[in-house]
């Protein structure tokens, strides 16, 4: 069983998180450059077996597609280009900078800590992942 990895793509940086390998606990990874980001997952696949990549879905309150969908989208026609074999899934994204940053506020991070929009990235990417792994144990209930 390979790992599960998330995505939580921005326009400038992009979170990432993943999964053990027994695909039970999410974990933040890094946080990239998002012109770098095909090139860190091209390293991070030739080291770690990744069965799946989990890309954040931003909608807006309403169930619409954000207007992010537009950069998106082209990295996700990349993504698909480029690793072909792994399967891509999308998952709502919506409201997980705001879990993030308030899980960072009730974890006793100091203020400054809590402005590393580079941390935000990573956690929202775990929140990604975590939802992804419990709607798929939900679903085999």
């Amino acid at each position: 069983m390979g790992r599960i990895l998330a995505i939580d793509y921005g326009r400038k940086k992009s979170g990432i998180a993943v999964t053990d390998p027994l695909q039970i606990v999410a974990n933040g990874l890094d946080t990239v450059p998002s012109h770098t980001l095909i090139d860190f997952l091209e390293k991070y696949f030739a080291s770690e077996d990744v069965e799946l990549i989990v890309l954040g879905y931003p909608k807006q309150v309403s169930g619409e597609e954000s207007e992010s969908m537009k950069y998106i989208k082209p990295f996700y026609n990349r993504l698909r280009n480029k690793f072909p074999h792994l399967n891509v899934e999308w998952v709502d994204e919506r409201f997980t900078s705001k879990i993030a940053f308030q899980a960072m506020i009730d974890g006793g991070l100091k203020k400054k800590a809590r402005q590393d929009k580079a941390l935000v990235d990573k956690i929202s990417a775990t929140i990604i992942l975590q939802t992804y792994l419990e709607q798929k144990r939900d679903f085999k209930i």
